[in-house]
């Protein structure tokens, strides 16, 4: 269970630096007007989390095992927004509708809800 923790954690630490290095880059050549960067590695992520999940999934190219320390591991870290829109695609996919929406504003709304409650709370400090 260690080595699998440790794993995990180097996956994580593996995908940090890649959005770190990747998002800043691209930052850099566009400028500051936009978030840019932030935008295409969440759009990369979700091509890549559909990816591997299909290669190990449906494909068998990878082992089973390898899909803990690649999606939650490298693309927990890479980016959450891969996950998010994976798991809205699946109640998609099943015709549930009714979570898709929940989970898409949800997350979003109270995501940003939160945000700002905890810029008012730091605030108040």
């Amino acid at each position: 269970m260690l080595v699998k923790i440790a794993c995990i954690g180097l996956a994580g630490a593996l995908g940090a630096l890649c959005r770190y290095w990747l998002a800043g880059t691209i930052q850099q050549m566009v400028g500051q007007v936009f978030p840019l960067g932030t935008a295409l590695v969440n759009i990369l992520g979700c091509f890549l989390f559909g990816f591997i999940a299909t290669l190990v999934d449906e494909r068998m190219v990878l082992p089973p095992g390898a899909k803990i320390y690649l999606l939650t591991g490298f693309m927990g870290a890479f980016t959450t927004f891969s996950t998010y829109t994976f798991e809205t695609a699946s109640f998609i996919r099943y015709s549930q509708w009714l979570l898709a929406g929940a989970n898409i504003l949800g997350q979003t709304v109270l995501g940003l809800m939160f945000l700002f409650s905890g810029i008012f709370l730091a605030r108040l400090l």
